[in-house]
Parts: structure tokens; C-alpha cells; sequence
């Protein structure tokens, strides 16, 4: 018996001293990661950079909308004018890559009246192609072109760039010199000095702008005059994310 109780006694001593021990151990050893987050002093920033530059393409939505009693005939109408929108867009320099139909429709058309059912009168068919124009000096043609073709809807335009890396470019540098000189003015603000740039993410960048409004239900005989066009400028944006390791 005596010497069963030594060793019961023995093992709880020995599991207490574990036990105290284990705490202490973990206390020794925190995760790298938490050391040195407590022990450096950081400036988490953001900042962005913009260049502007004339665009060198545009996109236009454009169309053919036709009525018939019957739906074979709304369909057919429309795909023969349809075709002769396209054929006018290829004798204006388009290739086959930059014509490509996104949208085609037939719906039923109702008369209502009151007390009524519903009464069909016919079917409206419309196709809807988006053009690119990768020559902006061919732009006012291509839309004159179409429109005199049978084209009836022109929903917008919209600008880009061919290749927006050049300008992505500039704007990157513009953001990364704004980011600088913003740490460097909070360093100084809080009386310290930068040590290092320890990481560094991007956000943003060049985006095609929406279409904007141009003609709606355009008719061949108001395109009299060649239609005049103004690309503007477009705006290439940067964001740019820092954290900075400073020190006094």
C-alpha cells in the first residue's frame, strides 16, 4: 500500500509540473507572424494614379427592327435587311470578326382595347449587331453606311484603346508616386521614417465605358450630311495598395 501511494504521488507531482510547465513553454515561443506584427510600426496606404489618352476604337450597337402580319414574314423581312446593313458594313472596311449579332427577337403585337381580349396583329422582329470600328476616321461612315442600308436603330457608341497597356502603364507610375508621397508625409507627420515597402497590391485599370446615346430609330433621309463624331479623351485608373514598415 505505502508503496502504491508513493506513486500516485510521484505521478501527480509529475503531472502538475507538466501541466505548469506547458503554459509557460507556449508563453516562449508566439507565432512569428504575431512577434513581429507587435514589434514593427506600419502605415497600411492606398492610393491611385490616372492618365488620360484619346481613344483609337469604338463599339456600336446598331440594328434592324421590321413588322409583318404573320412571324415568317417579320423574320424574313429582317433578315434581308439585315443582310444589306451587313453588306454596306463590310464595303466599309469591316471584317468578319468585327460584326457580331447579340441580340435577335420576335415578339407578338396586341391591340387592346377595353373589355376586350387581346387581339394579335401581327409579329415585330429585330436583330441587333455590335460593331467594332478599330479606324475612328471610318467611324462617321460606317454609321452613315449603315443607316442608308436599312439600318433603323443606332443605340449607342461607346471608345476604347486597341491596347490600353501604355496608359495602364502611366498610370501605374502616377499611383505609385502618389502612394510614396503619402507615406512619406505621414511618416514625417508622426515623427518617423520609412524603413521599408513590405507589400504592395493593384486594383482597378482600363474598363471599356458604356455606350452612350447616339440615334434612336434613325432614318436614311436625316443622314443627309456625313455624321460628325467626337472621341473625347478617356480616363485609365490605377489603385494601388501599401503597407509600409517605418521606425523613429
Amino acid at each position: 500500500m505505502k508503496t502504491l501511494a508513493r506513486a500516485g504521488v510521484l505521478g501527480l507531482a509529475m503531472l502538475t509540473t507538466s501541466a505548469l510547465a506547458a503554459p509557460a513553454a507556449f508563453a516562449q515561443a508566439p507565432p512569428p507572424a504575431a512577434e513581429s506584427m507587435f514589434r514593427a510600426t506600419t502605415l497600411n496606404l492606398s492610393a491611385h494614379g490616372e492618365t488620360k489618352i484619346a481613344p483609337d476604337m469604338a463599339t456600336i450597337s446598331l440594328g434592324v427592327m421590321t413588322e409583318a402580319p404573320t412571324a415568317q414574314a417579320a423574320m424574313q423581312a429582317n433578315a434581308n435587311q439585315m443582310s444589306r446593313v451587313i453588306t454596306a458594313l463590310k464595303r466599309a472596311g469591316l471584317d468578319d470578326r468585327d460584326i457580331q449579332t447579340s441580340q435577335l427577337n420576335l415578339s407578338p403585337q396586341y391591340r387592346y382595347e377595353q373589355n376586350r381580349p387581346p387581339q394579335l396583329t401581327g409579329y415585330q422582329a429585330s436583330n441587333q449587331v455590335t460593331v467594332t470600328v478599330r479606324e475612328l476616321n471610318r467611324l462617321g461612315q460606317v454609321v452613315d453606311a449603315t443607316v442608308n442600308s436599312g439600318a433603323n436603330q443606332v443605340h449607342g457608341v461607346s471608345f476604347g484603346l486597341n491596347d490600353p497597356t501604355e496608359a495602364e502603364n502611366a498610370a501605374r507610375r502616377a499611383a505609385v508616386k502618389a502612394l510614396e508621397q503619402k507615406a512619406a508625409l505621414y511618416a514625417d507627420a508622426t515623427g518617423h521614417r520609412i524603413v521599408r515597402l513590405v507589400s504592395l497590391s493593384e486594383g482597378g485599370g482600363y474598363a471599356m465605358p458604356p455606350p452612350m446615346p447616339m440615334l434612336q430609330m434613325a432614318r436614311a433621309e436625316s443622314m443627309d450630311a456625313s455624321t460628325k463624331i467626337a472621341p473625347g479623351e478617356l480616363k485609365v485608373r490605377i489603385d494601388v495598395s501599401g503597407l509600409y514598415e517605418v521606425a523613429r
